[in-house]
C-alpha cells in the first residue's frame, strides 16, 4: 500500500526503481559507433549475400527451371535469390535436379537464415539496448565505492573534472549530477558517468552513490543550491570530503556549517588572478601552471617520509609549501610546524608528468 501510495502522489523514490527505469537517468558512458555506419553495414553485407546467392544459382542454372520451362538467365537468378533469401518464395523458379537441391540445403538456406539476421539485426539491436544499459546500471551500482560526484558539470564542475582526470583519476571513478540533458550530454562524451537530476534531492545523490563517495565537489551556479546541496550530501555521507564553489565570500561560513571541509570563492580568486594580471602577468602565468596537473609544475599532497621526520619542511628534498596535521593546514615557517612529525601531510610542489 505505501509504495501504491508514493507512486500515486509521484514521491516514488529513484532508489526504490527497478534498474530498467533508471536507464536515461543513469547514463555509463561506452564506445558509440555510427548508427548510419551500423545500418549501411548491414545493408552492403545483405547485398554482398544476394549477389553471392545469385551467382551460385547462376552457376547451376542448368538445375532449375521457371514455371514455363526455360533455362534461368542471370536476372532470373538474382529475382530467385531475392525472394528465396527474404523467404517470400513464390514456387515460379524451383530447383529440378538434385545437386540443385543439394545446394539449397547446403548454402542457400544458411544464407537465407544470415540474410534475415541482418536484416532485423538493427531491430534486435535497438529492442536489447535497453535491457544491456540496465544491466550495465545494476554492474556499475553495485560496485560503486571510493568515488567522486561532482555535481554541476558548468565551467567549474568540468574544470575541476579535467583537473582530477589529470591527476591520475580514472574518468570511471566520476560521477556528474545535473539537470541539464545537453551539459549530461558533454560529460558522457568526456568519458563519465551521469546522473539527470536534482542534487539537492537525497534521492538523487543515493542514486549517485554519495553515500559511498570518498569526496564531492560542489559547482552549483548558485549559492543557495550549493549550500542545500552540501546539506543533503553531509547527511547522507559524514565521511566524505566536500569541497564546495560559491560566488559570495559571505557564504562561506554557510557552506561551512552545511558540511563542506573546503570552500572555494570563485569570483574572488578570479579577481585576484585579474588584479595580479595587470602589474605580473607571469605570476598569473605560473599559478595557472601549478593548477594545471599534467603539465610543468603542480601543487600535489603526500605522505611524511620516515626519514623526513623531525627535520624542517623546508630542508625536504621538495619544495614544501605547508603541512597538514590532524586536519588543520600550517604554512611553512609557522611555530607549529618547525619539526615534521609523523602523520603529517606535506603540500608540495612536484614535476607534472608533461615536463621532463
Amino acid at each position: 500500500m505505501p509504495s501504491r501510495l508514493r507512486r500515486r502522489f509521484g514521491s516514488d523514490p529513484l532508489t526504490e526503481r527497478p534498474e530498467h527505469a533508471l536507464v536515461g537517468i543513469i547514463k555509463i558512458p561506452e564506445i558509440q559507433n555510427s548508427p548510419g555506419r551500423a545500418i549501411g553495414r548491414r545493408v552492403i553485407f545483405a547485398v554482398c549475400a544476394l549477389f553471392f546467392t545469385a551467382g551460385v544459382v547462376w552457376l547451376d542454372r542448368g538445375g532449375y527451371r521457371d514455371a514455363q520451362g526455360n533455362e534461368l538467365s542471370f536476372l532470373d537468378s538474382l529475382y530467385y535469390s531475392a525472394v528465396t533469401l527474404s523467404t517470400t518464395g513464390y514456387g515460379d523458379i524451383t530447383p529440378i535436379t538434385p545437386g540443385a537441391r543439394l545446394m539449397n540445403v547446403l548454402i542457400i538456406t544458411p544464407l537465407r537464415v544470415l540474410f534475415l539476421i541482418v536484416l532485423i539485426g538493427t531491430t534486435l539491436e535497438v529492442l536489447t539496448e535497453r535491457s544491456r544499459q540496465a544491466l550495465k546500471i545494476q554492474r556499475w551500482r553495485s560496485k560503486l565505492r571510493n568515488h567522486t560526484v561532482v555535481v554541476g558539470y558548468g565551467t567549474k564542475g568540468r574544470t575541476a573534472a579535467a583537473a582530477m582526470i589529470g591527476d591520475g583519476v580514472k574518468p570511471a571513478e566520476i560521477v556528474v549530477v545535473d539537470e541539464n540533458p545537453a551539459v549530461l550530454e558533454t560529460a558522457a562524451a568526456d568519458g563519465l558517468v551521469t546522473v539527470r537530476g536534482d542534487a539537492t534531492k537525497s534521492d538523487v545523490l543515493r542514486l549517485a552513490g554519495v553515500a559511498h563517495a570518498a569526496s564531492i565537489v560542489i559547482a552549483a551556479s548558485r549559492d543557495d543550491t550549493a549550500a542545500l546541496a552540501t546539506l543533503s550530501a553531509r547527511e547522507l555521507n559524514k565521511t566524505a570530503k566536500i569541497v564546495a564553489s560559491i560566488r559570495n565570500s559571505e557564504n562561506t561560513h554557510l557552506m561551512q556549517q552545511s558540511g563542506a571541509n573546503s570552500v572555494v570563492v570563485s569570483s574572488e580568486t578570479a579577481g585576484r588572478l585579474l588584479g595580479l594580471a595587470t602589474m605580473t602577468p607571469s605570476v598569473v602565468e605560473m599559478i595557472e601552471d601549478l593548477l594545471t596537473p599534467d603539465e610543468g609544475y603542480a601543487i600535489a599532497e603526500r605522505e611524511v617520509d620516515p626519514t623526513e621526520t623531525g627535520g624542517s619542511p623546508a630542508h625536504t628534498a621538495d619544495i614544501v609549501l605547508g603541512v597538514v596535521r590532524n586536519g588543520t593546514l600550517y604554512r611553512v615557517g609557522d611555530a607549529e610546524v618547525e619539526a615534521i612529525e609523523a602523520g603529517d601531510r606535506l603540500l608540495y610542489v612536484r614535476r607534472g608528468p608533461g615536463d621532463k
